[in-house]
């Protein structure tokens, strides 16, 4: 079978023998996969001599069923995600703590993005908010889109900025109010958005250097308010600001409870649910859930669609990325 490589930061096509499920794992036949363009290119650019498969979000369809599960049957759609057990590949296996079934009227080129959904629903737990509180999104790429998507499904009062007015214009179309694409304009409106106290929490879903974008968001927040750190973003910031406002400052880390925990993820051992309310397969399983119930959207999201000879030509549309890009989601599309 065709799986996707990189090796010193060459994007490859390789050969590897078709994948046997494990015990608690299903043997997933992959229709689309989602590219990451942060976790992807960041590894890329850092990778060393050695040959290492990329990708972590998919979907497709369950061809086989290792001993030790009994929810999923053959034929079944799924969204999985979590690598080293997703990736580009055309079949995988996955375990099963990682898969959510998707219901027929799912469009499966939005499940793909199951990956990116759970983080941004761990980031919105993170945050912790509770209702009538209020969240501000800094950065509405695919995932900064979807935190404030689900943030104002869950009648959060919600503000987002992206310096790309492309992609701001792309949420606000959606339903969201009060979205910027300048930063000035955004603070201006900052008390209508959230009221006069700030917002409780920002989630800052850019990368790159942090400090003066950190710094300047101590004063969109209130008293005792959060700062939580989702995408690749330095975080270099100045004490006497976060003291000021007793703030916290957090870190989102990938899907949820359960992630790089070999027992939960290979050997398929769930958490209580009264001990551990959501892991990352439930929260799989919420993206779907609000997919399902058309709460969220990928589907203006996704620009670029590739098949499997076209990989290189994916990978490079991200390296050429600006902040005025029109690139924002991209799927591999995989023959079924």
């Amino acid at each position: 079978m065709k799986a996707v490589a990189v090796q010193r930061g060459n994007v490859l096509l390789i050969d590897k023998e078709k994948p046997i499920p494990l015990p608690g794992h299903v043997l997933v036949k992959v229709e689309y996969s989602a590219i990451s363009p942060g976790t992807e290119m960041i590894f890329i650019r850092n990778v060393s001599n050695r040959l290492v498969e990329i990708g972590y979000s998919a979907v497709g369809i369950v061809e086989a069923v290792g001993s030790e599960v009994s929810d999923i049957v053959s034929g079944q759609r799924v969204a999985c995600y979590g690598a080293p057990y997703v990736q580009h590949a055309e079949w995988l296996s996955v375990p099963a703590n990682l898969t959510a079934h998707v219901p027929d009227h799912v469009d499966p080129k939005e499940a793909a993005f199951a990956g990116l959904g759970a983080i941004a629903i761990h980031a919105l737990r993170t945050a912790d908010l509770r209702f009538g509180e209020s969240a501000a999104v800094v950065g509405l790429g695919i995932l900064g889109n979807l935190i404030a998507q689900i943030a104002d499904a869950a009648s959060f009062r919600v503000t987002g900025y992206d310096m790309n007015p492309q992609r701001a214009q792309m949420l606000a179309q959606l339903g969201v109010k009060h979205i910027y694409s300048s930063q000035e304009e955004m603070e201006s409106n900052l008390a209508a958005a959230a009221g006069k106290f700030g917002v409780d929490a920002v989630l800052h879903c850019a990368s790159g250097p942090g400090e003066v974008l950190i710094n300047r968001s101590f004063s969109w927040i209130r008293d005792k308010g959060k700062i939580v750190i989702v995408g690749d973003l330095s975080t270099e910031y100045t004490r006497s600001l976060m003291f000021g406002k007793e703030a916290q400052v957090l870190i989102s880390r990938a899907g949820g409870p359960g992630r790089y925990d070999i027992n939960y993820e290979k050997e398929n051992r769930d958490y209580p649910i009264g001990f551990v309310r959501w892991t990352e397969g439930r929260n799989i399983a919420e993206y779907i859930r609000l997919l399902a119930e058309q709460k969220v959207t990928v589907s203006p999201m996704i620009t670029h669609v590739y098949g499997l000879d076209q990989i290189e030509e994916a990978y490079t549309n991200y390296r050429q990325y600006s902040p005025d890009s029109n690139v924002i989601g991209t799927l591999i599309k995989f023959s079924v």
